[in-house]
């Protein structure tokens, strides 16, 4: 499989969207875009293309290098959510550069946010380091959550630990972020889950474990979609792709979300390179923005037709 899809591919694969996102039902589950994908548009160009898009809210970016800067939150973030909102979209959500309560400007961050009505926020990682002991640091890791937590009960606002993918994430085996979260208020500190990342982890059935151990503490789901590729001297690498057309099993996951009763936030994540650069972040595109809409609706309308095939509304 290439990592970009062939002309004929994306022809097929389009298609195949028009004809599972058909509906003319109401009401469904709420999709927000991450304004980490819009980076190289202002608040406003993002907040009226998301809404053309179909999208329903947006994670906004608040972190170094995001929409808006943590130095600026008190002034920058009420403009901002103004003008999403006057778009017609929702803020359920921010992604924060957070690690912790003793981040830079972490509670004028998170005072903001209680009080423009935000409850959410995500938050992370910790980082092992793979020469020492690793219940010990999490012990140590829990110490700093418990500073968060308190942080987060005194705001009212719920920060969610995103779970990556990789050898030294904290997170990524899921069994150390439970342990690290085990007693402590879901109010305050819980998880978002990214569905991709634990298929990366656990492609057969580790991911449904995943999902089993955590669940109760999910406050957020991150979806994207990938497969495996070779990649330097032959390595094995994940190689991020079109939502659908990956290893993910949304056709088993959606349903046993749909079980759990959550109602979001919902983030759509599109890191793979058909986006220009928009995948990572970046400010300046290689693809014309006519492209990277058209890129970008057909994720956004593949996950539409994967919650309406799961009867999610």
């Amino acid at each position: 499989m290439s990592e970009q899809l062939s002309r004929r591919d994306w022809l097929a694969a389009m298609a195949t969207v028009s004809a599972t996102s058909a509906s003319t039902a109401p009401e469904h589950m709420a999709i927000n875009a991450f304004s980490k994908h819009f980076q190289w548009a202002g608040i406003q160009e993002m907040a009226d293309l998301c809404k053309s898009l179909g999208y329903d809210g947006i994670d906004l970016t608040v972190r170094d290098g995001g929409h808006v800067l943590p130095s600026r939150v008190e002034d920058d973030l009420p403009k901002a959510v103004e003008i999403i909102h006057k778009a017609g979209l929702a803020t359920p959500m921010v992604t924060s550069g957070i690690v912790d309560a003793r981040t830079p400007d972490a509670e004028r961050v998170v005072k903001t946010l209680a009080s423009l009505g935000i409850r959410t926020y995500r938050w992370g990682g910790f980082v092992y380091d793979l020469k020492r002991d690793l219940p010990r640091q999490i012990a140590e890791f829990r110490a700093r959550v418990k500073d968060l937590a308190a942080l987060n009960r005194q705001y009212g606002v719920c920060a969610i630990y995103h779970t990556h993918s990789g050898e030294a994430q904290l997170g990524a085996s899921f069994w150390d972020l439970h342990m690290l979260l085990d007693g402590f208020d879901t109010s305050a500190v819980a998880v978002n889950f990214d569905i991709a990342h634990a298929t990366v982890e656990g492609g057969l059935g580790g991911w449904v474990h995943s999902w089993r151990l955590l669940q109760s503490r999910v406050r957020g789901v991150a979806l994207k979609d990938f497969f495996w590729k070779r990649g330097a001297a032959s390595k094995w690498e994940v190689g991020w792709c079109p939502l659908g057309m990956g290893m993910v099993d949304f056709k088993r996951f959606l349903p046993m979300l749909k079980a759990s009763g959550f109602r979001g936030p919902l983030q759509l994540h599109m890191e793979h390179p058909n986006l220009g650069g928009a995948n990572d972040g970046k400010r300046e595109l290689t693809i014309s923005k006519e492209e990277l809409i058209n890129v970008m609706r057909f994720d956004q309308q593949a996950l539409r037709g994967l919650l309406r095939l799961a009867d999610i509304a």
